[in-house]
């Protein structure tokens, strides 16, 4: 029986963990908080503690039934299919007020199945996973959202001295965040502002957050290196901001070119789709991110290259390539349910990109301006201002334009 106040969720594949689980469970419980288990194993489940939503129903929560996956015998089909439906039930326990946190605890399907089923948790409500893979690369899994990921040492495949131990810190450690009261919404300001940035625009961000502070915003810098947007568009998408500054769209030549900063499709489309006002500029679309100069693909190597960094290998966008990113920007602005304004800085669009810097080329800037220009449709105003974008001129328009689409 799920009780009516918020509750710490575990999850996890209670056919081959169970005792693990039930440990675990008692931990939480003797945290003096409510527990609501979800069993994601396909092959049975465990009577060692009450199960509130059992693998047949989070299969069905996925579109599935246990009988399919069990005859499919596909491993893989199975986790990602556990992981789509533990991600459905967690986001109706939120939405219905009872999740106050939650934990998974597994090995490598386990672990997938957990990070995927948190990916329906916003932000703020605690979410740690026990893997034995915590050390791994686990960015892609990880994606955007506030995971706490802690090694378990050992399998979790039976309990012992050191599972026992971790599993009592993470279950503290759990407890303890979900009890930390919240201010995400606490904040005594005029609104929440949501900025783009990278290196080569700090100057402007810097002089915009300055400028809004003052006005008694609150601003949130975004470091546009593709995990940065992809955050900045889910917090976007959970309604956190009344406004956004996207002056450094840098992550769609990524995208592009296959660069390393590629925030993904979806990049620049939060804003537009919840209707949030947004000024937009192209800052750093002067430039495609790679990694040791070693690294860069061939087909590229012949290209303009500048090592920002021994580490950053930056490739210089040539006109082909802004012709199409200023379709790729204006068809998602396109969409925007909301007030847009595009700014053009005439004079350069990152800190490399000034008059005799080395990314300088001007003739291949002004390419990109008229496409953006033909491009955008009438509802979408399209200004060019002759500034750097790192000039206090542009920082200042840049805010206004912002103020006035809010109506502030």
């Amino acid at each position: 029986m799920i009780s009516d106040q918020k509750s710490i969720v575990l999850l996890g594949c209670l056919d081959t963990k169970g005792p693990d689980f039930s440990f675990l469970r008692a931990c939480v419980l003797g945290h003096g908080e409510s527990v609501i288990t979800i069993n994601t194993g396909t092959y049975g489940s465990t009577g060692d503690f009450p199960v509130d939503f059992d693998a047949d129903e989070v299969a069905a929560a996925a579109g599935h039934t246990i009988t399919e996956l069990q005859a499919r015998a596909d491993r893989g089909y199975a986790v990602d299919v556990m992981g789509l439906g533990g991600a459905s039930i967690l986001k109706r326990l939120y939405e219905a007020g009872k999740l106050k946190a939650v934990m998974g605890m597994g090995g490598g399907g386990g672990t997938y199945i957990a990070l995927a089923a948190m990916q329906a948790v916003p932000l703020g409500v605690p979410k740690l996973c026990l893997s034995t893979v915590a050390s791994k690369d686990l960015s892609r899994q990880v994606g955007s959202k506030d995971i706490t990921l802690m090694p378990s040492v050992v399998d979790i495949a039976g309990l012992n001295s050191i599972s026992r131990m971790l599993m009592k810190q993470a279950a503290a450690a759990l407890c303890g965040m979900a009890n930390v009261p919240g201010d995400r919404n606490a904040a005594n300001t005029n609104g929440r502002i949501a900025i783009s940035m990278f290196g080569n625009t700090t100057a402007c961000v810097t002089a915009c957050t300055e400028l809004l502070q003052t006005r008694g915003y609150e601003v949130f810098v975004f470091h546009a290196n593709g995990v940065g947007g992809q955050t900045m568009e889910s917090l976007i998408g959970e309604g956190c901001f009344e406004g956004v500054l996207d002056l450094t769209t840098t992550e769609l030549a990524d995208e592009l070119c296959g660069g390393i900063c590629s925030a993904g499709p979806a990049r620049l489309e939060a804003a537009a789709r919840n209707g949030v006002p947004q000024v937009v500029a192209p800052g750093c679309l002067d430039m495609v991110n790679f990694a040791h100069r070693d690294t860069v693909p061939v087909r590229y190597r012949q290209r303009q290259l500048y090592n920002w960094a021994p580490d950053v290998t930056l490739m210089r966008t040539d006109a082909d390539e802004n012709r199409e990113l200023a379709i790729r920007l204006t068809t998602k602005l396109s969409q925007a349910n909301g007030p847009v304004t595009i700014l053009l800085p005439t004079q350069g669009l990152s800190q490399i990109d000034a008059e005799g810097g080395v990314f300088d080329a001007p003739q291949i800037n002004r390419i990109l301006f008229n496409a953006i220009r033909e491009t955008a449709n009438k509802d979408i105003v399209v200004k060019e201002l002759k500034a750097h974008i790192n000039d206090m001129s542009f920082a200042r328009q840049a805010v206004e334009t912002l103020l006035r689409l809010m109506g502030r």
